[in-house]
């Protein structure tokens, strides 16, 4: 198959572009940096052509709410639009377990906007949801690391590993639209402080951190609001097995 994803230079962007690939497909990687973008929609008509499945891994690192709404509309518009256009026949959009359950953050309001226009859209689709990534935590660390000290939020949350995630996206790109898929996930709960310092340790980065809720990923994220519902997709690679290969 000819399969394009649209953040293709990206952390699980990349990943799905060598599954596909090791699937034996044609993938056309879709970024601005490879000129392709998707907000003013150059280059898009010609990065379509005989595509039959668009994977859409893009993301935003914006705190704006109204900033990451208009960024993710525009660029599913301007994608799909084109994708009605080539005759694309499946759309498959990564989303975030419980982005229908955290109404603060601007990042998860923009992925909400996404999944209206993905279902209200002419393109066959498939939405995979799937929880934070193995690497979350050194994320959030990076966010907001100051002077050697990190704050960082004390969620509960099921992490999967970026490799497990682009598997299951390749493999529901070469198949038929499923519509709102079930939701993704690792295997075992983990708290967010304890995958931090778990994280740093492994790396060698020294860095106090802070357990507290901030602007960004708030109170309103605490107990169970991140974990899969029932009946979800369970990837085999966890927490550790990541860990190890950080050595």
């Amino acid at each position: 198959m000819r399969i394009a994803v649209a953040g293709a230079t990206g952390n699980i962007g990349a990943l799905t572009v060598d599954a596909l690939k090791r699937g034996s497909h044609e993938v056309v990687r879709i970024s601005r940096s490879l000129g392709v973008d998707l907000i003013t929609g150059d280059g898009l008509d010609p990065a379509l052509t005989d595509v039959e499945a668009v994977v859409d891994a893009t993301s935003y690192t914006g705190a704006d709410r109204d900033a990451a709404q208009a960024y993710f509309a525009t660029a599913t518009r301007n994608l799909l639009a084109a994708e009605q256009r080539a005759g694309v026949r499946h759309h498959v959009l990564l989303s975030i377990v419980g982005v229908d359950r955290v109404v603060g953050n601007a990042h998860y309001a923009g992925k909400r906007e996404q999944e209206r226009l993905v279902t209200e859209g002419g393109v066959p689709w498939t939405i995979v949801r799937a929880t934070q990534f193995h690497d979350f935590a050194a994320t959030v660390v990076g966010w907001t690391e100051q002077d050697g000290v990190a704050t960082i939020p004390p969620l509960l949350v099921q992490p999967i590993a970026p490799e497990d995630v682009a598997d299951i996206l390749a493999e529901i790109a070469t198949g038929a639209p499923r519509g709102r898929y079930r939701d993704v996930a690792g295997p075992e709960p983990q708290d967010l402080v304890d995958m931090a310092r778990r994280t740093n340790d492994v790396r060698g980065h020294a860095v106090k951190l802070v357990p507290s809720w901030s602007s960004v990923l708030g109170a309103e994220t605490a107990g169970d609001v991140l974990l899969p519902g029932e009946g979800a997709r369970v990837a085999p690679t966890t927490f550790d097995d990541w860990l190890a290969r950080q050595r």
